[in-house]
């Protein structure tokens, strides 16, 4: 039984590295992608200013 394994995985190594790294990549953009949606859920920062005649807010 452990000798068919043995053979199996020597006969499609290149396939299961290749299988391996996909699935890697794919849980690491999953990852950054949640990192990502995490930092954007935070409260936007907000500019308040007051209003007047001026639109700059000059006052002379």
């Amino acid at each position: 039984m452990l000798t068919k394994i043995i053979h199996f995985v020597k006969k499609y190594q290149g396939d299961i590295i290749l299988v391996i790294g996909v699935i890697l990549i794919s849980l690491l953009s999953f990852a950054l992608g949640y990192i990502t949606a995490k930092e954007q859920e935070k409260e936007p920062i907000k500019f308040e200013y007051e209003k007047n005649s001026s639109s700059f807010g000059y006052h002379p």
